[in-house]
Protein backbone atom coordinates (compact mmCIF):
# COMPACT_ATOMS: atom_id res chain seq x y z
CA UNK A 1 0.00 0.00 0.00
CA UNK A 2 0.92 3.53 -0.80
CA UNK A 3 -0.71 5.58 1.69
CA UNK A 4 -1.70 3.65 4.26
CA UNK A 5 0.68 1.49 6.58
CA UNK A 6 -0.50 -1.27 8.56
CA UNK A 7 1.29 -3.36 12.08
CA UNK A 8 -0.57 -5.51 14.16
CA UNK A 9 0.79 -5.53 17.73
CA UNK A 10 -1.39 -7.63 20.82
CA UNK A 11 -3.90 -8.32 18.54
CA UNK A 12 -4.71 -4.31 18.04
CA UNK A 13 -4.35 -2.92 13.95
CA UNK A 14 -2.41 0.06 14.00
CA UNK A 15 -3.20 1.82 10.95
CA UNK A 16 -1.35 4.87 9.83
CA UNK A 17 -2.45 7.39 7.49
CA UNK A 18 0.74 8.22 5.62
CA UNK A 19 -0.52 10.36 2.32
CA UNK A 20 2.25 13.40 2.04
CA UNK A 21 2.92 16.13 4.77
CA UNK A 22 -0.59 16.70 5.59
CA UNK A 23 -2.34 13.13 4.66
CA UNK A 24 -4.33 14.69 1.94
CA UNK A 25 -7.08 12.22 1.08
CA UNK A 26 -7.48 11.26 -2.42
CA UNK A 27 -8.94 8.15 -3.95
CA UNK A 28 -5.98 5.54 -3.63
CA UNK A 29 -6.01 6.39 -0.06
CA UNK A 30 -9.77 5.72 0.43
CA UNK A 31 -9.55 2.22 -1.47
CA UNK A 32 -6.62 1.60 0.73
CA UNK A 33 -8.16 2.84 4.05
CA UNK A 34 -11.21 0.94 3.23
CA UNK A 35 -9.58 -2.39 2.15
CA UNK A 36 -7.58 -1.67 5.70
CA UNK A 37 -10.83 -1.59 7.50
CA UNK A 38 -12.52 -5.15 5.87
CA UNK A 39 -9.86 -6.71 6.92
CA UNK A 40 -9.52 -6.30 10.25
CA UNK A 41 -13.06 -6.24 10.99
CA UNK A 42 -12.80 -10.04 9.22
CA UNK A 43 -9.81 -10.82 10.72
CA UNK A 44 -10.42 -12.88 14.30
CA UNK A 45 -6.77 -12.16 15.31
CA UNK A 46 -8.02 -8.68 15.70
CA UNK A 47 -9.64 -7.19 18.44
CA UNK A 48 -9.64 -3.15 17.79
CA UNK A 49 -7.90 -1.14 15.87
CA UNK A 50 -5.90 2.99 16.32
CA UNK A 51 -6.03 5.20 13.36
CA UNK A 52 -2.93 7.63 13.65
CA UNK A 53 -1.80 10.38 11.45
CA UNK A 54 1.60 12.26 11.59
CA UNK A 55 3.04 15.13 13.77
CA UNK A 56 1.09 17.94 13.44
CA UNK A 57 -1.48 16.17 10.96
CA UNK A 58 -4.23 13.51 11.90
CA UNK A 59 -5.43 14.50 8.15
CA UNK A 60 -6.08 18.01 5.95
CA UNK A 61 -8.66 16.43 4.53
CA UNK A 62 -9.59 15.95 0.96
CA UNK A 63 -6.91 16.49 -1.37
CA UNK A 64 -8.29 19.74 -2.96
CA UNK A 65 -5.00 19.74 -5.24
CA UNK A 66 -5.77 16.41 -6.33
CA UNK A 67 -9.33 16.58 -6.63
CA UNK A 68 -9.44 20.02 -8.35
CA UNK A 69 -7.63 18.38 -11.15
CA UNK A 70 -10.28 15.29 -11.58
CA UNK A 71 -12.30 14.63 -14.40
CA UNK A 72 -16.00 14.55 -13.99
CA UNK A 73 -16.20 10.80 -14.22
CA UNK A 74 -12.69 10.72 -11.18
CA UNK A 75 -14.69 12.99 -9.24
CA UNK A 76 -17.83 11.15 -9.48
CA UNK A 77 -15.66 7.66 -8.65
CA UNK A 78 -14.46 9.42 -5.98
CA UNK A 79 -17.60 10.52 -4.01
CA UNK A 80 -19.14 7.58 -4.10
CA UNK A 81 -15.86 5.68 -2.95
CA UNK A 82 -15.89 8.57 -0.34
CA UNK A 83 -19.56 7.81 1.17
CA UNK A 84 -18.95 3.85 0.49
CA UNK A 85 -15.68 3.82 2.66
CA UNK A 86 -17.35 6.06 5.39
CA UNK A 87 -20.58 2.96 5.23
CA UNK A 88 -17.98 0.44 6.04
CA UNK A 89 -15.80 2.40 8.74
CA UNK A 90 -19.34 3.60 10.66
CA UNK A 91 -20.48 -0.14 10.50
CA UNK A 92 -17.09 -1.38 12.19
CA UNK A 93 -18.16 -3.21 15.18
CA UNK A 94 -14.51 -3.49 16.68
CA UNK A 95 -13.19 -0.70 19.51
CA UNK A 96 -11.88 1.84 17.23
CA UNK A 97 -10.04 4.76 18.61
CA UNK A 98 -8.66 8.05 16.26
CA UNK A 99 -4.84 9.10 17.39
CA UNK A 100 -5.68 13.16 16.46
CA UNK A 101 -2.23 13.75 16.41
CA UNK A 102 -2.62 17.29 15.40
CA UNK A 103 -5.23 19.05 12.37
CA UNK A 104 -8.09 17.29 11.42
CA UNK A 105 -10.32 19.36 9.37
CA UNK A 106 -13.03 18.48 7.21
CA UNK A 107 -12.44 14.82 5.91
CA UNK A 108 -9.93 14.43 8.46
CA UNK A 109 -12.87 15.17 11.48
CA UNK A 110 -14.75 12.67 9.56
CA UNK A 111 -12.18 10.00 9.64
CA UNK A 112 -12.30 10.52 13.58
CA UNK A 113 -15.83 10.70 14.16
CA UNK A 114 -16.22 7.08 12.61
CA UNK A 115 -13.90 5.76 15.50
CA UNK A 116 -15.53 5.21 19.40
CA UNK A 117 -12.97 7.38 21.09
CA UNK A 118 -11.01 10.30 20.12
CA UNK A 119 -7.51 11.65 21.69
CA UNK A 120 -6.11 14.58 20.04
CA UNK A 121 -2.70 16.10 20.97
CA UNK A 122 -2.27 19.30 22.63
CA UNK A 123 -1.44 22.34 20.75
CA UNK A 124 -2.35 24.80 18.08
CA UNK A 125 -4.18 22.37 15.74
CA UNK A 126 -7.93 22.40 14.55
CA UNK A 127 -10.52 19.92 14.21
CA UNK A 128 -14.06 20.29 12.66
CA UNK A 129 -16.43 19.90 9.85
CA UNK A 130 -15.70 23.05 7.26
CA UNK A 131 -17.35 21.99 4.24
CA UNK A 132 -19.61 24.52 3.55
CA UNK A 133 -17.55 27.80 3.85
CA UNK A 134 -15.75 25.81 1.16
CA UNK A 135 -18.55 24.93 -1.27
CA UNK A 136 -19.48 21.71 -0.29
CA UNK A 137 -22.48 20.42 0.45
CA UNK A 138 -23.15 18.55 3.27
CA UNK A 139 -24.78 15.22 3.31
CA UNK A 140 -27.68 14.47 5.60
CA UNK A 141 -25.57 11.10 6.75
CA UNK A 142 -22.65 13.03 7.78
CA UNK A 143 -24.70 15.49 9.70
CA UNK A 144 -26.32 12.35 11.33
CA UNK A 145 -23.03 11.25 12.26
CA UNK A 146 -21.92 14.60 13.52
CA UNK A 147 -25.07 14.81 15.58
CA UNK A 148 -24.35 11.52 17.13
CA UNK A 149 -21.41 12.99 18.89
CA UNK A 150 -22.44 16.81 19.51
CA UNK A 151 -26.33 16.42 19.64
CA UNK A 152 -28.19 17.93 15.92
CA UNK A 153 -28.66 21.33 17.67
CA UNK A 154 -25.29 21.39 17.69
CA UNK A 155 -23.88 20.01 14.95
CA UNK A 156 -26.94 21.92 12.96
CA UNK A 157 -25.22 25.09 14.20
CA UNK A 158 -21.58 24.18 13.88
CA UNK A 159 -21.90 22.75 10.07
CA UNK A 160 -23.84 25.89 8.96
CA UNK A 161 -21.48 28.34 10.29
CA UNK A 162 -17.96 25.77 8.91
CA UNK A 163 -16.56 26.01 12.89
CA UNK A 164 -13.36 24.72 13.84
CA UNK A 165 -12.36 23.91 16.95
CA UNK A 166 -8.79 23.90 18.98
CA UNK A 167 -8.23 20.73 21.05
CA UNK A 168 -9.36 22.08 23.94
CA UNK A 169 -13.07 23.76 22.60
CA UNK A 170 -13.50 20.59 20.74
CA UNK A 171 -12.87 18.38 24.15
CA UNK A 172 -15.60 20.66 25.70
CA UNK A 173 -17.92 20.69 23.08
CA UNK A 174 -17.75 16.57 22.81
CA UNK A 175 -15.62 16.24 19.60
CA UNK A 176 -12.84 14.75 21.46
CA UNK A 177 -12.95 12.78 24.62
CA UNK A 178 -9.25 13.20 26.03
CA UNK A 179 -6.24 15.93 25.24
CA UNK A 180 -2.79 14.97 25.90
CA UNK A 181 0.31 16.03 25.40
CA UNK A 182 1.78 14.70 21.50
CA UNK A 183 3.95 12.36 23.56
CA UNK A 184 1.40 10.36 25.21
CA UNK A 185 -1.18 10.05 21.90
CA UNK A 186 0.13 6.56 21.57
CA UNK A 187 -0.42 5.58 25.01
CA UNK A 188 -3.24 7.10 25.54
CA UNK A 189 -5.19 5.60 22.34
CA UNK A 190 -3.38 1.92 23.61
CA UNK A 191 -5.05 2.39 27.31
CA UNK A 192 -8.84 3.12 26.10
CA UNK A 193 -8.40 0.42 23.33
CA UNK A 194 -7.87 -2.12 26.14
CA UNK A 195 -10.95 -0.73 28.30
CA UNK A 196 -12.68 -1.81 25.14
CA UNK A 197 -11.69 -4.86 24.72
CA UNK A 198 -11.34 -6.27 28.47
CA UNK A 199 -15.10 -6.91 27.87
CA UNK A 200 -16.70 -10.33 26.01
CA UNK A 201 -16.45 -9.52 22.80
CA UNK A 202 -19.77 -10.09 21.17
CA UNK A 203 -22.04 -8.03 24.05
CA UNK A 204 -19.52 -5.33 23.29
CA UNK A 205 -19.76 -5.12 19.68
CA UNK A 206 -23.47 -6.00 19.58
CA UNK A 207 -24.37 -3.33 22.17
CA UNK A 208 -21.67 -0.60 19.48
CA UNK A 209 -24.27 -1.51 16.34
CA UNK A 210 -27.08 -1.59 17.87
CA UNK A 211 -26.61 1.87 19.10
CA UNK A 212 -25.37 3.01 15.79
CA UNK A 213 -28.04 1.58 13.98
CA UNK A 214 -29.54 5.14 12.74
CA UNK A 215 -26.43 6.23 11.50
CA UNK A 216 -25.52 2.68 9.68
CA UNK A 217 -28.45 3.15 8.49
CA UNK A 218 -28.56 6.54 6.97
CA UNK A 219 -25.51 5.39 5.12
CA UNK A 220 -26.72 2.34 4.29
CA UNK A 221 -29.46 4.59 2.25
CA UNK A 222 -29.32 5.22 -1.35
CA UNK A 223 -26.77 8.22 -1.40
CA UNK A 224 -27.54 8.75 -5.19
CA UNK A 225 -29.36 12.02 -4.54
CA UNK A 226 -26.77 13.02 -2.26
CA UNK A 227 -23.78 12.59 -4.58
CA UNK A 228 -25.41 14.34 -7.74
CA UNK A 229 -25.97 17.59 -6.04
CA UNK A 230 -22.54 17.02 -4.44
CA UNK A 231 -21.06 16.99 -7.37
CA UNK A 232 -23.36 19.41 -9.05
CA UNK A 233 -22.51 22.15 -6.78
CA UNK A 234 -18.71 21.15 -7.52
CA UNK A 235 -18.61 22.35 -11.03
CA UNK A 236 -20.37 25.32 -10.35
CA UNK A 237 -18.19 28.34 -10.82
CA UNK A 238 -18.61 29.44 -7.14
CA UNK A 239 -17.55 26.55 -6.01
CA UNK A 240 -14.21 26.11 -8.31
CA UNK A 241 -13.28 30.27 -7.57
CA UNK A 242 -13.40 28.85 -3.71
CA UNK A 243 -11.31 25.80 -4.08
CA UNK A 244 -9.04 27.23 -6.38
CA UNK A 245 -8.26 29.88 -3.89
CA UNK A 246 -7.77 27.95 -1.78
CA UNK A 247 -5.24 25.88 -3.46
CA UNK A 248 -3.43 28.89 -4.39
CA UNK A 249 -3.15 29.83 -0.66
CA UNK A 250 -1.71 26.51 0.02
CA UNK A 251 0.84 25.92 -3.24
CA UNK A 252 2.40 30.12 -1.36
Amino acid sequence: MDFIKNTVDERVSHVYLDSGKSNAINQQMLEELKETIVTAQVDPAIEGLILHGKSGFFSAGLDLIALYAYNEEEVRRFWHTFMDFVRTFVAFDKPAVAAISGHSPAGGCVLAICCDYRVMADGDYIIGLNEVPVGIIVPASIFQLYGFWLGEAAAYRYLLEGKLFKPQEALQAGLVDEVVDARSIRTAAGRQLAKYTQYERNTWRRSKRNMRQSVIDAFEADQEDTIEAILQQWWSPATRSIIKSIIDNLKR
